[in-house]
């Protein structure tokens, strides 16, 4: 069985099991409007909105909370959830860093680590996004990540429209950063 709570270390960045102590840190983290404007749930900032998407990330086995590894501070979270064994697939999914975080190659490291762990099970990895969030889908584009469909996809017991990307092993592009 796959583990999907792992602990991972990258140059600046750790990703680690998610625990219901971690509350108050994710929202401190995740409580500004403008993270997620481009989401389905564009509330999500909100405490009680949080609470929820928090409740899934303890519940799905796979949540992880992304920590700045030089401080220790949380910086957001990501997870790995839908695991098929018989297709050996899995999505990773629901990540947010904070914006102070954006454009400096923190959430490549983020994919990078997911995707190599990932692989060590799964022959193919899926991305559900959100077709109003274009920075996301031109994140997952720069990494390698194909668009492969448009599907109805269950969020938070709503079917909810979204974009499915597609990562195969060695698929992976190690971008150019951005000047």
């Amino acid at each position: 069985m796959p583990d999907w709570q792992p602990t991972l270390h990258g140059e600046s960045l750790t990703l680690r099991p998610i625990h219901a102590d971690d509350l108050d840190a994710l929202h401190a983290a995740a409580n500004d409007p403008l993270i997620w404007a481009q989401h389905s749930e564009t509330n999500r900032h909100e405490r009680a909105v949080f609470e929820k998407f928090f409740a899934g990330a303890l519940s799905c086995g796979g949540g992880l909370v992304a920590l700045h590894a030089p401080s220790g501070n949380v910086i957001g979270s990501s997870r790995f959830y839908d695991w098929n064994p018989s297709d050996r697939s899995v999505v990773i999914g629901y990540s947010f860093l904070r914006r102070d975080q954006w454009g400096g190659g923190m959430n490549r490291q983020m994919k990078r680590l997911m995707l190599d762990h990932a692989f060590r099970w799964a022959r193919m990895v899926w991305f559900h996004v959100s077709p109003g969030n274009a920075r996301s889908q031109k994140a997952l584009e720069r990494i390698g990540a194909t668009l492969n469909d448009r599907q109805q996809v269950m969020v938070g017991g709503v079917p909810s429209p979204r974009l499915i990307y597609r990562m195969l092993p060695g698929e992976f592009r190690d971008p150019a950063p951005r000047l």
